[in-house]
């Protein structure tokens, strides 16, 4: 999951659904809240930073297309559609209104999951790429990768040799400072799947780098080991339109 522990706000009026999802979500490391109606909802979202909003759109008074729409108005929080009903034309319509991903019932709560991940990955990869958008340079703790000539420079201004696969993977990172990244999708973002790669690769790549940028690379404060989660890259990445001085 793209966000460690991610605040999910739950609005479902069927009792039995409500208890079922924030129990399962629950237990696989995720902070629900769940209500029943739009006025709840919105009392909750004003509470808190809410990170997903599932969103059933059979609800008492405002139904959830009407509040898909009004949430898509005022900001970009990912929401992810539930009903009843299988036509094609509802999941359109809960597109248009903005919904990131649509998911009909009955549903097995694994694939819910699945899909929140997925939402949330997305998420997070538009939200680096805006960052970054037109940036020549990644710098955090005086490091400074230059994207145009793929070159890493120490807080000395001195090159540090890297290879093209630690490089790929150490710029995921810096463009993805904060959140908890698994083995998974590390190797969906700097490897692809049709490569033949696996996971124990990943885990190659970040001992390499560690060795390279870490004050004591047996007690890694940069790129952190989160268990059973992966791997999270702890400083603040600052993007530079300034291209490196050689």
């Amino acid at each position: 999951m793209a966000i460690l522990n991610p605040n999910i706000l739950v609005v479902e009026d069927d009792r039995e659904t409500r208890t079922l999802i924030a129990k399962y979500l629950r237990n696989n490391a995720c902070n629900v809240t769940a209500v029943s109606d739009g006025r709840e909802m919105a009392r909750a979202m004003a509470d808190h930073r809410v990170d997903l909003i599932i969103l059933d759109v059979m609800l008492p008074g405002e139904d959830g297309l009407s509040l898909c729409r009004k949430v898509r108005s005022e900001a970009q929080t990912p929401i992810i559609m539930l009903t009843a009903r299988g036509e094609d034309v509802d999941r359109i319509v809960g597109l248009e209104m903005g919904a990131d991903d649509y998911l009909p019932k009955p549903f097995n709560p694994r694939e819910l999951l699945a899909r929140i991940n997925a939402v949330l990955r997305r998420q997070a990869a538009a939200q680096a790429a805006s960052s970054i958008e037109g940036a020549s340079t990644l710098a955090f703790e005086g490091w400074r990768i230059d994207l145009r000539l793929r070159e890493l420079r120490n807080p000395e201004g001195a090159r540090v040799a890297v290879t093209s696969a630690e490089f790929d993977l150490l710029r995921t990172f810096c463009e993805r400072p904060g959140r908890v990244l698994s083995r998974d999708s590390l190797l969906d973002l700097t490897q692809g799947r049709n490569t033949g790669s696996f996971e124990r690769s990943i885990d190659v790549l970040v001992s390499r780098i560690r060795r390279k940028i870490e004050p004591n690379p047996q007690d890694p404060t940069i790129i952190k080991t989160v268990r059973s989660g992966g791997y999270l890259f702890t400083p603040r990445t600052e993007a530079v339109t300034a291209p490196l001085s050689n």
